[in-house]
């Protein structure tokens, strides 16, 4: 292990480095549950201490620091809304990845989530099943005929409706077996006994292609660039532009500020976009055809297309935060604006290459 690093961002409050350079002590010496580490790396980070940092302090990894903070902030959830005791003690000791994949459920969803993976003893994969059919769930204002609000027949009804798609026995058998094990109440559990005698098949409704795009070539990356002004100018007028820096890998710029500003190429979808504004997020949290490893990308909403379409992705206030959501028929949720364009970073094979020129002529 290297030395612990002082705290260069608040390096004014000494009570604040002597906290910080406990708990780095407390982390590298792994004292305490992870939970606690969890919230000791958070406080870190806020502290001003980068991931890197952290890492060559307490030999925690940048993924596993992540995984703890959000684990841990997660388990604060069970806390509040009323998770039983058993759940808490199990996920005090252990199950930071599990709550990990519960981060995108709201806050009072989480801990019945957790005591349903706690109840069935569930694995990381069938954990982010149920975590995403929990969140498709909760987009019904109205319950689906016969199941109830409990996480239990939110997964139950995933399963009655995959099932009904299938006319694969085996398929369709894996499925209803599926919603009789996560089943909570007797009616929802009905429903799906209905499907041992009922094989009518409802064909399912392909998600439509999300409006992936990729930038290509140097020309479809421009470099943003402060104006001065019109002549005539003064040199204070010169002095008075900011420094810019880009942020990889979209170019993103940043002047004094909140605002900031990222180029774009021109293409004709976003030329005729009326109230166009742009989100960043990670290439996982969309349906992707391939499981590539996830990206930045950008996410380019035109607020001003708020009407359903069938066709289309729209964003939505889930709980307080935004969210990315296809509907099959017109939702009961307002629209805050429809997905028009989602930009992949370049592919750079060798970014070295690219800095000389005299390799790229050969």
């Amino acid at each position: 292990m290297t030395d612990l690093p002082p705290n260069t961002q608040n390096h004014e409050d000494p009570t604040n480095n002597d906290l910080a350079q406990e708990l780095l002590i407390k982390l590298r010496q792994k004292q305490g549950n992870w939970v606690e580490w969890g919230v000791a790396i958070a406080y870190l980070q806020k502290a001003g201490y980068n991931g890197q940092e952290i890492f060559e302090a307490t030999g925690f990894e940048p993924l596993l620091q992540n995984q703890l903070t959000v684990g841990s902030q997660v388990y604060s959830s069970l806390e509040k809304f009323g998770a039983s005791e058993a759940a808490r003690s199990h996920y005090s000791t252990r199950g930071s990845e599990v709550l990990y994949e519960l981060r995108l459920l709201a806050q009072e969803d989480r801990a019945a989530a957790a005591e349903l993976t706690f109840v069935h003893k569930l694995g990381i994969e069938e954990v982010r099943d149920v975590a995403k059919g929990i969140k498709d769930y909760s987009y019904f204002s109205i319950l689906p005929e016969g199941f109830s609000a409990h996480p239990g027949d939110a997964i139950a009804y995933q399963a009655w409706k995959l099932a009904r798609q299938y006319s694969d026995f085996q398929e369709r058998s894996r499925l209803i077996a599926k919603g009789l094990r996560f089943a909570h109440t007797q009616t929802a559990r009905q429903k799906i006994e209905e499907l041992l005698l009922d094989f009518t098949v409802t064909p399912k409704r392909p998600a439509p292609t999300l409006p992936f795009y990729r930038l290509e070539s140097e020309e479809e990356l421009p470099r943003i660039l402060p104006l001065v002004g019109e002549l005539p100018l003064t040199p204070q007028d010169l002095k008075a532009v900011p420094i810019i820096t880009e942020i990889e890998p979209f170019r993103i710029v940043k002047f004094s500020g909140e605002q900031a500003w990222v180029p774009l190429p021109g293409w004709q979808v976003l030329l005729g976009a009326e109230d166009p504004v742009v989100i960043i997020a990670n290439s996982d949290i969309f349906p992707l055809q391939s499981q590539n490893k996830p990206t930045p990308v950008l996410v380019v909403i035109d607020r001003a297309q708020r009407e359903w379409d069938e066709s289309s992705y729209f964003v939505v206030d889930k709980a307080g935060e935004l969210d990315f959501k296809w509907f099959e028929t017109a939702p009961e949720v307002p629209l805050l604006g429809k997905i028009i364009v989602i930009v992949r970073p370049k592919k750079i094979l060798d970014e070295n290459l690219t800095k000389d020129v005299w390799q790229i002529d050969e």
